[in-house]
C-alpha cells in the first residue's frame, strides 16, 4: 500500500510538472507572437509613411523652382528607410537601433522639406499637398503609437523569460529577449526656438 501512494504521488507531480511545463511554454510562444505580431504593425505604419512620400514628392515637383537637392535628400532618405529589414526572430537592440536610425534619417529629410515649403505660400495652399501633408501628421502619430505598443509587448515577453520557473523553459528552448525602441539621441534637450 505504501509503494503504491508513493507510485501515485510520484506520478501525480510528473504530471503537474508537464503540465506546468507546457502551460508556461505555451506562454512564451504566445508572448512572443504578440511580440512579432506588434513589430509588423510598426513596420505596417512606417510603410504607409514610405507609401506617402512619393506622392508627396510628385505634388511638390510641380513648382519649378523647388529645391531639387530637399527632394532628392527625401528619396533617397526612403529608398534608404525601406531597405532596411528586420526578421521579427532577430529584434535585437542593434537591429532596432539600424532601423530606427535610417527611419529618423527619413524624418529628418521630411522635416527640412516641410521647412523649405514654408518659402513658397502657393504651395502650401495647394489641396493635393494639405491632404498629404495632414496624411503625414496622422501616420507620424500611429508610429508614436505602435512603437509604444511594441516596447510595452517586449517588456512583458522580457519579463516572463527572465522570471522562474519560465525562465528554465525559455533557456531550454531558447527563447531570447527582443529589443525595444529608444530615444532619438539628444531627444532629452529641448529644442532651441528662434524668432
Amino acid at each position: 500500500m505504501k509503494n503504491r501512494n508513493l507510485i501515485i504521488l510520484i506520478v501525480g507531480l510528473v504530471v503537474i510538472l508537464i503540465i506546468s511545463g507546457v502551460n508556461s511554454y505555451n506562454g512564451l510562444v504566445t508572448a512572443e507572437e504578440k511580440v512579432d505580431g506588434q513589430w509588423a504593425q510598426v513596420e505596417n505604419v512606417y510603410q504607409r509613411r514610405a507609401d506617402l512620400i512619393p506622392n508627396l514628392v510628385s505634388t511638390v515637383k510641380g513648382y519649378a523652382d523647388f529645391e531639387k537637392q530637399t527632394l532628392t535628400d527625401v528619396v533617397e532618405a526612403r529608398s534608404k528607410a525601406t531597405s532596411i529589414q528586420i526578421d521579427p526572430t532577430n529584434l535585437t537592440d542593434a537591429n532596432i537601433g539600424q532601423f530606427q536610425a535610417a527611419q529618423e534619417q527619413l524624418s529628418g529629410a521630411l522635416s527640412r522639406l516641410l521647412v523649405t515649403i514654408e518659402k513658397y505660400p502657393d504651395l502650401k495652399a495647394n489641396r493635393n499637398f494639405l491632404e498629404l501633408q495632414a496624411q503625414l501628421e496622422g501616420t507620424e502619430n500611429r508610429i508614436t503609437v505602435e512603437r509604444n505598443k511594441f516596447n510595452e509587448q517586449a517588456k512583458f515577453y522580457n519579463t516572463a523569460i527572465r522570471k522562474f520557473p519560465k525562465s528554465i523553459f525559455a533557456s531550454m528552448f531558447n527563447f531570447e529577449r527582443k529589443g525595444y525602441f529608444a530615444a532619438v539621441e539628444g531627444a532629452e534637450k529641448a529644442p532651441v526656438v528662434e524668432f
